[in-house]
This record gives C-alpha cells, structure tokens and sequence, in this order.
C-alpha cells in the first residue's frame, strides 16, 4: 500500500461569473487569489486559485467559472460543501461581515465540539466556517492571507474539509479508509472521517435521501487528497484500477502531478502530488496579478487573453475606514 494521504490538497468548484467570484472569494472571504491560469482541458475557460499567501496544498479553494452554464443542483454523488478554519473567537466577526455583505448566515451551530457556519457564495455553493475549541493550535505551517480586507484575528487559516453526498455511503468510507482517513464519530446522519496530517483533515460522509445532483455553477466538482510524490501516484493508481474503479492516468498540472478516482459511491477524488504552493507569482507579487500559463500553452496566449474577461482583484482595504483599493489584471485562468 501506498503511504496513507495527511489530507486534502484543495477543492474544486463551478461558478458562474469569474469577476463575482473573485470578489466574494477574495473580496468577502478575504482568500488570496493566489493564481489565475487556465483549465488545461479547456483553455479558453478560467481556473481561479484561492488560499493562503503561497497556495499551500490543504487552503486551496480553485474554481472553473463557467457563464454559459445552466445552474448546478447540489445531490448524490457530489462533494455537497467545503469548509475553512477560523479563529476559534472570530465567527461573531464573521457572521456580521457576511450579514453586510448581504450573505445569508445560519449559525453558529454546535457540530463535533466546534462551532459552525452556514451560508453559500453568489452562485449556491455550500460554505462553512469552523471554531475549533480555544485552546486548538491554528494549522501547522501556514500563515493566513492578511493583505486583504479581513484582519488578522479572523482570517481564514486553512480548509477545514468537506461534506460528501454519496450513492454508496459505506463503499465511500471504504474508499477514504483506503486513502488513510480513519473513522473518528458519528452524529445524527454524518459520519466523520479524519486524516493524520496537521491541516484539511476532514471528511464527513453524509448518510440521508437526497435527490441526484447536476454538475453547474454553484456545485463542488471533486475534492483533492495529498500524496509525497509522482511515484507514489502511480502505486495508487495500480491499486485502484486493480480494484477495478474508474481511475485516469497520471497527469502533469503544472503545480503538481494528479489522478482521478470515481470511487464506487460515486464521488470524484482528485490524488495530488504536495507542493511549495500554486501562488504563481510568489508570496510577494501582487495577488493572481497576471495570467499564468504553463509553457506549453504560452503559444497561444494571445488568443486565450482575447477571449477571457479582464478582472479586477481586491488587493487591500483599509480596515478602519472600510475604503477598499483594487488592482487591474489581466484575465486568469
């Protein structure tokens, strides 16, 4: 067996309007848009990158924006929401910036010993912020995005991990019981599952009737796990097709090298290599200042600039005031 995954490595998302979700992401949430490339298997779409200052693996958020598509439906199987970590005494701060934002809040509910928030982006996408208890150490080795409109005290430190909706609930807890998550409670219809790792740890597997869910703006595509290295993906992948699941070859993603799993519930898994980060213009450049392509997409830059919408990213605000300032980019994807 391959060595068991510390987590997950990001989560990915669809939208529908690139600029609304760069302002919600980085403007309410207050995430770093860390890179702005392209879809690699489709160039002329958007992939947004948010997280921490460098992108760690395991603070990343990414997001395919998608205009033309008819709105997602939230059901089996499908990862159903994604949560980030705060500061165990800031959900009060963040329950009123969402409430002025014009956001719909549920909350603070008690869940597992921590503290919970409900609400979901312009597009329907199921978002939680979590408190731990007081005394719980933030993630080891990352330091949260604070040049932008949220302060210190409150910002997002991390994904906290995410719900599944699964066709097969036991053949997931199998499947993550193979990646290394191991079984830690149970509460009403949510079985919890927790990787070893310091950061992103979290699994629940949702055990209740839902209906079918359609892939759109506003769902969750798949969730990501980390893994050391390329070589060990392909162990993983020889493992899973030996267990004739529906596994893809292992693909270069420019930040990392990845595999997809269907697992047998019905969920999408993404196995990805760990990193320094995927912020590709550096802790120190502006945030997703640019369109970054990997080079062998560079040759058609001018064409893929002409067809993506410029946007503006919210670099900063002044806090005391409540001003915000913006910064031009060029088109991300």
């Amino acid at each position: 067996m391959p060595p068991d995954t510390p987590g997950l490595h990001h989560v990915t998302g669809l939208v529908g309007d690139a600029q609304t979700a760069v302002d919600f992401y980085a403007g309410v949430l207050g995430l770093r848009l860390a890179t702005q490339t392209v879809n690699f298997e489709d160039i002329l779409q958007h992939h947004l990158y948010f997280g921490d200052a460098v992108g760690t693996p395991g603070t990343v958020l990414t997001h395919f924006p998608d205009p033309h598509a008819d709105p997602g439906r939230v059901g089996k199987p499908q990862v159903a929401s994604v949560a980030f970590v705060v500061p165990a005494d800031s959900l009060e701060y963040w329950r009123d910036r969402l409430v002025d934002h014009d956001v719909a809040v549920e909350g603070p509910l008690e869940r597992f010993e921590e503290r919970v928030l409900r609400f979901e982006d312009p597009d329907g996408t199921r978002l939680e912020l979590v408190a731990g208890p007081p005394d719980a150490p933030d993630p080891s080795g990352v330091e949260p995005w604070t040049d932008g409109p949220v302060p210190d005290d409150a910002a997002v430190r991390a994904l906290h991990g995410v719900s599944t909706l699964s066709v097969n609930p036991y053949a997931t807890a199998g499947t993550l019981e193979t990646l290394g998550f191991e079984y830690e409670a149970e509460l009403d219809d949510r079985v919890r599952y927790r990787a070893a790792g310091d950061r992103a740890t979290v699994v629940d597997v949702l055990d209740r009737d839902a209906e079918f869910g359609r892939e759109g703006p506003g769902t969750l595509h798949h969730v990501a796990v980390r893994v050391g290295s390329e070589g060990e993906l392909h162990e993983w992948r020889e493992l899973f097709d030996d267990r004739g699941h529906d596994v893809s070859r292992v693909k270069d993603r420019h930040f990392f090298h990845s595999l997809y799993v269907r697992e047998p519930g019905g969920v999408l898994f993404e196995l990805a290599t760990e990193s320094d980060g995927v912020a590709a213009s550096g802790p120190e450049g502006g945030p997703g200042e640019s369109l970054h392509l990997p080079d062998w997409f560079e040759r058609d830059r001018d064409l893929i600039e002409s067809q993506l919408p410029e946007l503006t990213v919210p670099e900063a605000t002044a806090r005391a005031d409540d001003t915000a300032d913006t910064v031009d980019t060029d088109s991300d994807r």
